[in-house]
């Protein structure tokens, strides 16, 4: 299986991404969603890097697909860096960026 190929930490250069976490018992192997989102929607060119060399793709796509909780900037630049559809990436449909503008209309 993949997540046996992962690490069983985060970089700790990366910390500062996860400040609402207990950072040490953050697992790529329990928690690869979580941290693929974190790192690609909040975090630097590095987390980026790293996220893109120790990921599966197909796990990265898999959480695009999933996770609505990249920015619509962002979730539109992976979409485009793996060549997605607009309609396959969650944080992009029509039903969530009207909720989302609703909560915070700016």
């Amino acid at each position: 299986m993949a997540d046996q190929l992962l690490p069983d930490h985060v970089p700790d250069t990366f910390k500062r991404f996860f400040w609402d976490v207990n950072f040490d018992t953050l697992s790529p192997k329990t928690h690869p969603h979580y941290i693929i989102n974190r790192l690609l929607d909040k975090g630097d060119l590095a987390a980026a890097r790293w996220v893109v060399h120790t990921f599966p793709k197909k796990m990265i796509i898999e959480t695009l697909k999933t996770i609505r909780d990249f920015s619509p900037w962002n979730g539109r630049f992976w979409m485009r860096y793996y060549r997605l559809k607009e309609e396959d990436v969650a944080c992009l449909q029509p039903s969530y960026l009207m909720m989302r503008r609703a909560h915070w209309p700016f």
